[in-house]
């Protein structure tokens, strides 16, 4: 079991009081295996993925991420377990702009101290990015770049890709063919993947799907 959510569940303050979000969300997700996160927009989806990777704390409930609980960890041990075992794939890009092609590739693996040329190559190659890896993140067009977020997250060989609609600032065919290199080679470093998306169809490419409403899994 490379991941346990246990009946977790996060509110935020407003006006009118405390807003649940998430009420005792339960998933798993085995070593190896992926997982698509579908719902409507304000279903928690975006929420429950901050809370497995440690960038928010929840309210109660419990995350065991490669046997380790996050809940029990400050600031520093959260920013490490991200380091250490998690790539974070966003619908923003999120690439470093002052860093060429090459260098964002390998920006989360050196920060982790494994990386691996050979790996980071082989990447690159199969992304499609071998003759741009010296250009600048904004000579690219937009499926690059998230290709390029793809290989970022992957090049330390995490225990856990964390994907949150990795194809929606793409057009639909490029968002499929990006979609697939990701999930041969998420099934090639041997790494999970929980992705949210809202689109059904996608979703129905991963392993298994969980859907969830008003912040619950649905039944």
């Amino acid at each position: 079991m490379i991941l346990a959510v246990t009946e977790v569940s996060k509110s935020y303050a407003s006006a009118e009081g405390r807003v649940p979000v998430l009420s005792g969300v339960s998933l798993s997700l085995q070593a190896g295996q992926s997982l698509a996160l579908t719902g409507e927009s304000g279903s928690g989806k975006s929420t429950l993925l901050h809370l497995i990777a440690g960038l928010d704390a929840m309210d109660a409930g419990e995350i065991m991420l490669a046997g380790v609980s996050i809940s029990g960890l400050q600031d520093a041990g959260r920013a490490a377990l991200r380091r250490d075992k998690i790539g974070l794939v966003f619908q923003q890009f999120n690439l470093i702009p002052s860093l060429d092609v090459g260098a964002n590739l390998a920006f989360q693996a050196r920060l982790a101290g494994r990386h691996d040329a050979a790996w980071a190559a082989h990447l690159a190659e199969a992304l499609g990015l071998g003759g741009l890896l010296r250009r600048w993140p904004d000579q690219l067009s937009g499926g690059q770049q998230q290709r390029v977020a793809i290989g970022r997250a992957l090049a330390a060989r995490p225990a856990l890709i964390l994907a949150d609609e990795p194809t929606g600032n793409l057009d639909e065919a490029t968002g499929d063919t990006v979609l697939g290199l990701m999930l041969g080679l998420v099934a090639e470093a041997g790494t999970s993947l929980l992705m949210v998306t809202h689109s059904q169809r996608l979703a129905a490419r991963l392993d298994r799907q969980l859907h969830l409403s008003s912040g619950r899994v649905a039944p």
